[in-house]
């Protein structure tokens, strides 16, 4: 929604070329430049009038290229090349200009999605600080204002993905108010893999706010959709090279490598994009950039995780089922990539830190995992729960110790979570696999595959980078093999929920 809202007030429907000069850093926080992707407008970066001009200045005299360029004040940029744009100030300010901006600035977690659906309807000088921050209480953080948002946004998820929806009657929100209109395009084509990421992404954000605010929202229907993309594409995502991210989360080690002479990659077991979308809050004073990726399936730890430190395909490791072999696994990749012994670290805490030799570090950090596990209150206890966590910052604090230390930071997670009911447990079935999981099933030589399929709706897993030894069963969207009835959280199928991961990208300082 603030996309879409920078995207019409920078009068982009109407020329080819705009200059965007973002001195708050708004792009980094908010990528509202995918809305001008989403209208077919290429987006640079500017960094320096040479680079510019060697890349890109011929297309500024094609008619038909539309080109948005983000820079900031202190960019040098020629008069040649600034007279061939339309120049818009993306700021708070300029934005915002009937509220105190002060105000704006000092809200740490400030909603600028929520921001622009109220603000649409208000038309009084609320500049003083005490007018703004009423306007906040009675306008923006309210219910009916939350839930018109969630039912927004979840109408433009699923014309993104093609799929009926009955509140498309609702996706012109403010009435009347063409500026708030929904102006994207429907992807008739089969989905790529970052609209899968964008859309896990806005999808945490619905959930949050749903349980936040007490909403009933049912976003099951994109795990759905989700689930039918990975049973027919999973296995083709090894081919896809992507500058932003691995795309499989057993390509991280190496994207790493590549990206950084220096760098820790810290492990938040369990972590999905709806704790990630929370935990965030305690890095506002932190610069980062998130991308996400692909978990591996199944998406249990001890086949993810180490998919994640090895650089390898499930097939390919030496205890899929267990995780005794993690640390060897990482060492063994990390030497592999041309780091020594004492280049290389691992551990496990919040409290982490290597000597000054080390350069390819992997830290373990279980706590979301540990909640998943122990949850009885389902999405709510999550919300509670990783809310308590994110209040204590141990995460955020651990990365700026990282970032002085002069180490890259990248942030991910082995896999996500999901809500389920229980369907019951199975016992004595032939199970030739245990794992924590209670979402999947590995069978060998197993006789009555089919009645389990037939009976508990499970699904039959292509066993796309999996070892051909075994089946693969795994439950549809909301099931898992707990008590028949209960209400857990729990990971192991193909959800969006459980498969899209954060891959959280921060500089050193």
């Amino acid at each position: 929604m603030f996309g879409n809202y920078v995207y019409e007030k920078s009068s982009a429907k109407y020329v080819e070329k705009i200059l965007l000069i973002d001195d708050d850093n708004l792009n980094k926080t908010t990528n509202y430049s995918a809305d001008f992707l989403e209208q077919g407008f290429k987006v640079i970066k500017y960094v320096d009038d040479l680079r510019f001009r060697i890349e890109y200045e011929g297309k500024l005299n094609n008619s038909g290229d539309k080109i948005v360029v983000i820079a900031h004040t202190e960019n040098y940029i020629p008069y040649d090349i600034r007279r061939r744009f339309r120049a818009f100030t993306i700021s708070l300010s300029s934005l915002f200009p009937m509220l105190n901006i002060d105000v704006l600035r000092e809200k740490s977690s400030l909603d600028l999605d929520l921001l622009c659906l109220a603000y649409h309807s208000n038309f009084e000088n609320l500049k003083k600080r005490n007018q703004t921050e009423h306007f906040f209480r009675t306008k923006v953080y309210t219910k009916s204002n939350v839930k018109n948002y969630l039912i927004h946004t979840l109408s433009k998820l699923m014309l993104l993905m093609n799929v009926p929806y009955p509140y498309k009657d609702c996706l012109s929100v403010a009435e009347g108010n063409a500026e708030f209109k929904v102006s994207f395009k429907i992807n008739e084509e089969r989905i790529k893999h970052k609209d899968w990421f964008l859309i896990a992404e806005e999808k945490a954000k619905i959930d949050v706010l749903a349980v936040q605010y007490d909403i009933e929202v049912d976003t099951s229907e994109i795990n759905h959709q989700f689930q039918n993309y990975i049973l027919a594409q999973f296995g083709k995502l090894s081919q896809i090279l992507d500058k932003d991210t691995p795309v499989l989360i057993s390509r991280a080690m190496e994207y790493m490598h590549e990206n950084s002479s220096k760098f820790v990659i810290i492990t938040m077991d369990g972590m999905s994009e709806f704790d990630w979308n929370i935990i965030s809050t305690s890095f506002c004073d932190i610069s980062y950039e998130q991308t996400a990726a692909f978990a591996m399936i199944p998406t249990t730890t001890s086949v993810s995780r180490q998919c994640l430190l090895s650089n390898k395909y499930p097939s390919q490791l030496m205890e899929p089922w267990k995780q005794s072999k993690e640390k060897a696994e990482f060492i063994a990749c990390a030497k592999e990539l041309g780091y020594t012994d004492e280049q290389i670290g691992y551990a496990r805490g919040y409290d982490a830190e290597f000597n000054s030799f080390v350069r390819c570090g992997a830290v373990i950090i279980n706590d979301v995992d540990d909640m998943v596990h122990a949850q009885r209150q389902g999405r709510l206890g999550m919300f509670n729960d990783i809310t308590v966590l994110t209040n204590q910052s141990k995460l955020a604090d651990a990365t700026k110790r990282f970032l002085t230390a002069g180490y890259d930071v990248y942030i991910t997670s082995d896999h996500g979570n999901t809500p389920c009911i229980g369907l019951g447990k199975l016992i004595g079935t032939g199970v030739e696999v245990e794992t924590k999981s209670r979402r999947m099933l590995v069978l060998k030589d197993f006789a009555d595959k089919k009645t389990l399929l037939e009976k508990y709706g499970l699904i039959e897993y292509p066993k796309y980078y999996l070892t051909k030894d075994y089946d693969y069963l795994i439950c549809n969207v909301g099931d898992s093999f707990d008590a028949k009835g209960e209400d857990v959280m729990t990971h192991g199928g193909i959800t969006i929920d459980e498969v899209v991961v954060p891959f959280i990208k921060i500089k050193a300082l």
